[in-house]
């Protein structure tokens, strides 16, 4: 490799962000940033879609962190940043910025396992359980139990997913009728000889901050790279 070890190469990370404002693209991600060059990673940013039809860019990405909500992909777009993923990329982020977007892309939403439905008008107070027979997994390991206060997410998901912590919509709550649900809030899943990771949590930049939730997604954002 011209006299340069494999080794002393940096692992590259693309941060892909836009769409809806009202989710902070840029004050999120941003938060991020200094952990992954912390952790040794190259980093490029993008603002534009058209990044995902950069064949060659992706093949030397071993981490996109994707934050766009309530956006478009062409086939083009979708394609390139499935077939990446299948190849080994790692693809992580949060909240809408993955699950309420690209809605019209089927081979987006196999690949990131689940797909934003509702959630209540206003933000509630709710507890995020760690699920005990994954409390070992690197992404949160040593973590607690933990309260929210902020949007709880009703997701359709696939059992493909390893979820890692969830919480319980209680009876009334989203219009679900008498019974409580437990919805997965933190999972993982392998797509091809990619990883994806994926938590609810982060409608603002003060969701992120909090505590625990920095922690594990950071942690999520580094377990998802090749």
């Amino acid at each position: 490799m011209s006299g340069e070890s494999r080794a002393a190469v940096p692992k590259r990370a693309l941060v892909v962000r836009g769409g809806w404002e009202g989710h902070a693209p840029v004050r999120c991600t941003e938060i991020f940033l200094p952990a992954l060059t912390g952790a040794g990673f190259a980093v490029t940013v993008s603002e534009d879609l058209d990044v995902y039809r950069d064949r060659e860019l992706l093949a030397g990405t071993d981490l996109i962190v994707q934050c766009w909500s309530i956006g478009t992909l062409t086939p083009e777009q979708s394609e390139g940043l499935v077939a990446a993923v299948h190849a080994g990329t790692g693809f992580a982020g949060w909240h809408g910025g993955l699950v309420g977007t690209f809605t019209d892309s089927t081979d987006y939403l196999r690949m990131v396992g689940g797909l934003f439905l509702h959630h209540p008008d206003e933000h509630i107070s709710y507890g995020v359980r760690i699920e005990p027979e994954q409390a070992d997994h690197p992404v949160v390991a040593g973590l607690s139990d933990f309260t929210v206060h902020t949007e709880q997410y009703w997701m359709l998901t696939d059992a493909h997913n390893t979820t890692l912590a969830s919480t319980v919509i209680e009876p009334g709550r989203s219009g679900q009728g008498e019974a409580a649900v437990r919805m997965p809030v933190v999972w993982t899943r392998e797509w091809g000889r990619g990883r994806v990771f994926f938590s609810a949590i982060g409608h603002s930049p003060s969701d992120l901050l909090t505590p625990t939730v920095r922690t594990l997604t950071t942690r999520g954002l580094l377990w998802a790279a090749r």
